[in-house]
């Protein structure tokens, strides 16, 4: 994960419009919205606002009055793995999906318009990692970068990294960066010149459970408190915190089971 990992600056400052490609907001769709609402906003300080309600009930984290993220409702009859989703942007939602199609990933959910923040569809790579695709009206995505609570990098773990990365780049023209190591297989995906996202491949150590999927993470002041009060929340500690290049990093899970990675980053030089 390179050090460069918000969509702004650090310290909070509001973005302008996200190039095409970049990670712009991401989404979680559970079973418990209140209940949901509850362990994020006390891992976080997240607080909510209602809508748009064009995927059923949904709601919007703020840190500071500045949306953070989106967490909706899976209707009762959807046995669908509860997950965090990255939408990665886009100048025209309609065309970006078809190249999904024609580029042999699969479109599950529009396109459609969600009242006037924009329109969005929801896909899946050949591989069955499923990512947003938004296009920006009234929103434009994630508000906030760089502070407690807010999504500081998105990365897919698939089973290998360059046919998963051939298609990302064919739909939304990254270029891509390689990571020198003996033992890692993993890519950087780059847009205008900045890192914005990143492609792993796990092999056989990709969870059978789980599949092909993106991992969001999100950055907190302390990762070992944030950890604990995970687990004090009633989520799970998948992979302790420890000390990478980037910062200190976790693996972790909420009550339902939606994984996501928590990192503190190292100190600005």
């Amino acid at each position: 994960m390179p050090e460069a990992r918000g969509p702004v600056g650090l310290n909070g400052e509001a973005h302008t419009r996200y190039a095409p490609g970049t990670p712009c907001w991401v989404s979680l769709m559970a079973h418990g919205l209140t209940a949901t609402q509850e362990f994020y906003g006390e891992l976080f300080g997240w607080e909510f606002q209602p809508g748009p309600h064009q995927l059923g009930p949904y709601v919007r984290a703020l840190l500071d009055g500045r949306e953070v993220a989106g967490i909706g409702q899976l209707p009762p009859d959807r046995h669908l793995p509860v997950a965090w989703t990255p939408y990665l942007a886009s100048d025209d939602v309609d065309t970006t999906a078809e190249t999904v199609r024609l580029s042999g990933g699969t479109i599950g959910v529009g396109p459609l318009d969600a009242a006037d923040a924009g329109r969005l569809a929801i896909g899946s790579d050949p591989a069955g990692a499923v990512f947003g695709i938004w296009q920006a009206a009234a929103r434009l995505g994630t508000d906030i970068a760089g502070v407690h609570g807010t999504p500081a990098w998105n990365e897919l773990l698939t089973f290998e990294s360059a046919s998963a990365a051939k298609f990302y780049e064919t739909v939304f023209g990254y270029r891509r960066e390689t990571v020198a190591s003996d033992d890692l297989d993993h890519v950087v995906l780059h847009v205008a010149g900045r890192p914005v996202a990143g492609v792993r491949g796990l092999g056989t150590a990709l969870p059978r459970d789980r599949g092909p999927h993106w991992m969001t993470y999100f950055e907190v002041g302390d990762a070992d408190e944030a950890v604990a009060r995970v687990r004090g929340l009633g989520g799970q500690v998948l992979a302790p915190a420890h000390d990478s290049a980037h910062g200190r990093v976790a693996t972790v899970a909420d009550p339902e089971g939606a994984r996501f990675s928590l990192i503190q980053g190292l100190p600005e030089a």
